[in-house]
């Protein structure tokens, strides 16, 4: 096996098509967050971002897409936000995962949502959960009666709720492909209060993330989907699209309306629309949120770890990392303790709020 590194705009046509050519004969690769396109707009904005290219004697045999931070620490492509990770090969491709991350020049490579399946990296697994998605490849119809019948309470509030808000705030409409850029931005402070209101970090904080996602929408890769109530939008979606699978990314709602349930309404007008532009599938990422149980009706496995040379580096990593890698398993893997937690984080929030005075 040999392994070529470069970076993600060194790719050339042909070794894009094989790439898309690998998504579309292996089904779990054709996640978004696997296409090229994701690999190439990350690449724009972040200097470590990299791609092993793996030959054997019948040419391309399979794409590794990465960050390298510093001490030669190994990430996946656009880490933190990205729902789906791993090599962009066939599914029997055998090789060696201490000589790519040599050739990667890579101490440790940690992944917490690499593709389950992918045997290379299966001793070094730490632990294996699912991830939601909304099977749409029977149509909606179909997917909404089966929502019904998994949910039927859920779902006849959220409808019972989507009439009220078309009484008392206008007539609901929804938009799937929005590409009025001020429409993004909108979604955005919105997503920003609401990561402050939880306590989390805020991710548009980060000018790269905001490039990342405005250069995506731009391009067509992200999806930006609105809920408007009169003309007024309510609530909107920024997801991925590569054929026919799309992958949640980051949804927000303007909480003036929360108590119509606007994100709800918003995902079940998302699989409508999605289901007639021919997706057949809605990845919703990994997470401890109750919707996605009811909405869901399929998973796949994905896996946490981390594989590492033998290193004074990997060993500082592992020893750093550990306990607060065990911890966030802990609590993602127990409802109970994700609940705890998230009222802990909203309650810091509030008191950092009242400190500062901002009340978001």
């Amino acid at each position: 096996m040999r392994i070529e590194v470069i970076r993600p705009e060194e790719l050339g046509e042909a070794e894009l098509r094989r790439w898309r050519g690998f998504q579309a004969s292996t089904p779990t690769l054709a996640n978004p967050f696997l296409s090229p396109e994701f690999t190439l707009a990350v690449g724009r904005f972040r200097a470590g971002a990299r791609v092993a290219v793996l030959s054997d004697g019948d040419g391309v045999a399979g794409f590794f897409p990465y960050e390298r931070h510093a001490l030669g620490i190994g990430r996946p492509i656009g880490a933190g936000l990205t729902d789906c990770q791993g090599v962009i090969a066939p599914s029997d491709l055998e090789f060696d995962v201490r000589a790519l991350l040599r050739a990667c020049r890579l101490s440790v490579w940690e992944f917490d949502h690499l593709l389950a399946e992918q045997a290379a990296f299966a001793p070094y697994h730490a632990e294996i959960r699912v991830e939601p998605v909304m099977d749409l490849r029977e149509g909606f119809a179909a997917y909404a009666e089966g929502a019904r019948l998994r949910a039927p309470k859920t779902i006849k509030t959220v409808r019972y709720k989507e009439r009220k808000l078309g009484r008392e705030a206008g007539e609901v409409t929804y938009t799937f492909d929005e590409t009025d850029p001020a429409e993004l931005r909108r979604l955005m402070v919105w997503k920003s209060a609401q990561y402050r209101r939880t306590g989390r970090t805020d991710r548009f904080a980060e000018s790269w993330i905001v490039a990342l996602a405005e250069h995506l929408h731009a391009t067509g890769t992200g999806v930006l989907s609105v809920l408007r109530a009169g003309d007024r939008p309510i609530s909107a979606h920024l997801g991925l699209r590569t054929g026919t699978v799309m992958a949640g990314w980051f949804p927000a709602y303007d909480t003036e309306f929360a108590k119509y349930s606007p994100g709800m309404i918003g995902h079940l007008r998302m699989a409508e629309a999605a289901a007639e532009a021919g997706v057949t599938q809605i990845a919703m990422g990994r997470g401890g949120r109750e919707y996605k149980d009811w909405l869901k009706n399929g998973e796949f496995p994905i896996a946490e770890g981390r594989a590492a040379r033998a290193s004074a580096a990997a060993g500082l990593h592992w020893v750093k990392g550990a306990p607060v890698r065990r911890a966030r398993s802990a609590v993602l893997a127990h409802p109970a303790l994700y609940a705890r937690a998230d009222r802990v984080l909203k309650t810091y929030a509030r008191l950092r709020g009242m400190r500062t005075g901002d009340a978001a």
